[in-house]
């Protein structure tokens, strides 16, 4: 059974080791220096005039900067595994998005179940896969059930005060 559009096509050749090849485009022909004037890389072949990089054998490091200071030597680095800032680019740090109560005040009723999803459709804790914590900032006078991954101490307080219960997800 063949559809209309493959009627009058010639079946494709198996696709095998005998006739793999690169991408159109993907590989380019070496550039050949020192080949004339009229090469655009002729007599000193892009290197230009003296000085160490004429020289035959000259090399720079991967990470040299033309004499700035390099960026693995600009970046901080506090020496110790016990401490956040220990390594460059913080990669331990852990990261929550912060969700405060004078949001939860604004976008929900009295005694509404605050959930995770519940929080997402109001425009807050929306970046996914990561966890969601309390902060106390501003009042709350609403009793509400508020389902986060962690809540501040104060936020918590202030959630209780006001009637309302904190019940902590698991990421």
């Amino acid at each position: 059974m063949t559809d209309d559009k493959d009627a009058g096509r010639e079946p494709r050749e198996r696709i095998g080791l005998h006739n793999l090849k690169p991408g159109a485009g993907s590989r380019k022909p070496r550039k050949r220096v020192g080949r004339g004037p009229g090469s655009g890389t002729g007599k000193t072949s892009g290197r230009g005039h003296k000085g160490a990089g004429a020289r035959s054998g000259s090399k720079t490091r991967p990470n040299f900067e033309g004499g700035q200071m390099p960026i693995h030597m600009r970046m901080r680095k506090l020496r110790g595994p016990h401490m956040k800032k220990s390594m460059p680019f913080e990669p331990f740090r852990t990261h929550t998005q912060a969700v405060n109560l004078q949001d939860l005040e604004r976008r929900f009723e009295s005694g509404a179940d605050v959930t995770l999803a519940a929080l997402k459709g109001a425009g807050l804790g929306t970046r996914k896969d990561i966890a969601v914590k309390v902060l106390a900032k501003g009042e709350i006078s609403k009793p509400l059930t508020v389902h986060a991954h962690a809540f501040s101490a104060k936020a918590r307080a202030a959630i209780e005060a006001a009637g309302g219960t904190c019940q902590v997800e698991e990421s």
